[in-house]
């Protein structure tokens, strides 16, 4: 695979030493929502789409359904680039805002670089859990689709089985390119948007958009 023993000692440090200092200076988020702490910021490193992605998980509610070490499906093993049957870390979280849920979220986190567990995701979004543990989060590759409510996501979700989702899926990757997640978001579509700038010269800014009471 292509997960060292460096991201070993890296997690071992990160539960028991202290953790290594932020790459750069960070920047406060001005609104907080309940169960997150003021003090948490999005790195400064990240820019666009991620910092967007960021400062949503900083500003909203979240519930974490479960969290687990699962041997990789074949489909997460093939996007992480780990051997079938490899360990990851599979988390189920529900984000709200005021106005109530928002997201129901599956994350896929390679086993050596999950130092981290159901309290810690309760309090901050992965991508700075990652960080925090050594990961340089580099990009994304993400996909935008439609998929209908089933009797799994359409409770937590406070909809219909039946009603349109907004469904997401986004690889993460640290400064090397390599994977370090596996996200499949559903999304309820009133309550949230992705805008998209485009360019003639081909590029692109994108912004997530989350309605607020």
């Amino acid at each position: 695979g292509v997960h060292d023993e460096g991201d070993l000692q890296r997690c071992a440090g990160a539960r028991g030493a202290p953790r290594p200092p932020p790459h750069r200076p960070l920047r406060p988020v001005r609104h907080v929502g309940s169960g997150q702490h003021p003090g948490e910021r999005s790195p400064a490193h990240l820019s666009g789409l991620l910092k967007d992605i960021v400062t949503m998980g900083l500003t909203t509610q979240v519930k974490v359904l479960a969290c687990e070490t699962i041997a990789a499906p074949a489909d997460v093993a093939q996007a992480l680039r780990l051997a079938p049957g490899a360990p990851v870390q599979k988390a189920l979280r529900l984000r709200s805002t005021r106005e109530g849920p928002l997201s129901l979220i599956t994350t896929y986190v390679p086993q050596a670089l999950a130092c981290f567990g159901r309290r810690e995701l309760a309090r901050k979004p992965i991508l700075i859990l990652l960080e925090e543990s050594g990961v340089r989060i580099g990009g994304a590759t993400q996909s935008i689709g439609a998929r209908l409510a089933d009797a799994a996501s359409a409770p937590p979700l406070g909809v219909d089985v039946g009603s349109a989702l907004l469904a997401v899926t986004r690889l993460i990757h640290d400064q090397r390119g390599r994977p370090v997640q596996w996200l499949h978001g559903l999304y309820r579509p009133d309550r949230y948007q992705v805008q998209m700038e485009l360019s003639r010269v081909g590029k692109v800014d994108a912004k997530v958009w989350v309605s607020k009471a």
